[in-house]
């Protein structure tokens, strides 16, 4: 069975991450869906998977650098995994459960202590249990809890396997 070299995987990933990004700020800047305090959290996670799998891309590791990088991309997944989760339990929240909405993250930027912001970021609020984007019947939320899913699988393997 042929697989991808590990330096060709780091690329991959990385590659991955960046069309992932792209898609969300399409969706932003194009489609005018503003992102809750979950889905910037969630960003902040793939930009560090993906800053992370190009240094190991650049870098080229041997067995144990590729082990510490495969560590820190899984760890950063399971951070994206743990804000796309959050996100999808309360948009499946029943409405009367679903906690207030907040101001906007500009807003709470401007004003708002950093403690308060972070403490927001990941939380989430009300906007978060809004569902304004489907594909094929998952929320935008749900597309990302598989990706960080799929991406921290790639690297969690990446860590085992062997390098040669």
């Amino acid at each position: 069975m042929w697989l991808p070299k590990p330096r060709t995987t780091y690329l991959l990933l990385f590659i991955c991450i960046v069309g992932l990004m792209s898609y969300g700020l399409y969706s932003q800047y194009v489609n005018g869906l503003e992102p809750c305090p979950l889905c910037m959290t969630q960003r902040f996670f793939y930009c560090l998977m993906g800053v992370l799998a190009l240094l190991a891309w650049l870098q080229h590791p041997k067995v144990w650098g590729n082990r510490v990088y495969a560590g820190l991309i899984s760890l950063s997944g399971v951070g994206g995994i743990a804000s796309a989760g959050r996100q999808v339990w309360l948009q499946h929240l029943p409405a009367e459960q679903v906690p207030a909405c907040g101001p906007s993250l500009s807003y709470m930027f401007d004003v708002l202590p950093w403690q308060q912001t972070l403490q927001a970021l990941l939380t989430g609020d009300g906007n978060c249990a809004e569902v304004v984007w489907q594909w094929w019947g998952l929320s935008m939320g749900e597309w990302s809890l598989l990706w960080f899913i799929a991406l921290t699988g790639v690297a969690v393997w990446q860590g085992w396997r062997k390098v040669f």
